[in-house]
């Protein structure tokens, strides 16, 4: 395995030399995480909340979203986890791609995998892949709850069509 490789596959050097194989952007994201909520919202304030994970096996992931019903866009979009750098910074990229360009509409956003986040992040660790995963399943769930709310329930995605393509990963 290449030395670079390496890097991308573990969170640690062999030699312990290097304990940080973080791009420069997940470092950034990490450090300054963007739309991150700090207190809890008004009832009401967003038009859609999602949560994924649970505390008891480490990462927990919150996601509300407002929405401009004209265009079904996402107009903004908050966050809040119990997790580690790789999931804030997952996260902190998401809402960016989220909301750049006048905001990411509903069907694009329910299309969302993975692997965008973590190619915007100029990757992570193979050990922390299945990080990146809690937020797109978040914001999905925002999105079906938006849907809920509006009595679009044809536009709902079903739980179990959630895509993960680390879900071996997922359930360590």
């Amino acid at each position: 395995m290449a030395d670079e490789e390496q890097k991308l596959t573990d969170v640690e050097s062999p030699d312990q030399a290097q304990s940080w194989f973080y791009s420069e952007t997940v470092k950034d994201h990490f450090f300054n995480p963007r739309n991150f909520l700090k207190a809890d919202p008004k009832e009401g304030e967003y038009d859609g909340e999602g949560q994924v994970g649970s505390p008891a096996c480490g990462d927990k992931m919150h996601v509300w979203i407002k929405v401009d019903p004209k265009g079904e866009k996402i107009t903004e979009f908050k966050w809040r986890t119990f997790g580690c750098a790789s999931a804030i910074a997952a996260t902190s990229m998401l809402s960016e791609m989220v909301m750049e360009k006048g905001g990411m509409s509903l069907d694009k956003a329910q299309k969302l995998k993975p692997q965008d986040i973590i190619e915007r992040l100029s990757g992570l660790p193979a050990r922390k892949i299945h990080c990146s995963v809690l937020g797109d399943q978040a914001l999905r769930a925002a999105v079906n709850d938006y849907y809920e709310r509006q009595g679009k329930n044809d536009k709902i995605t079903p739980k179990e069509q959630f895509f993960c393509p680390f879900k071996d990963q997922c359930n360590k």
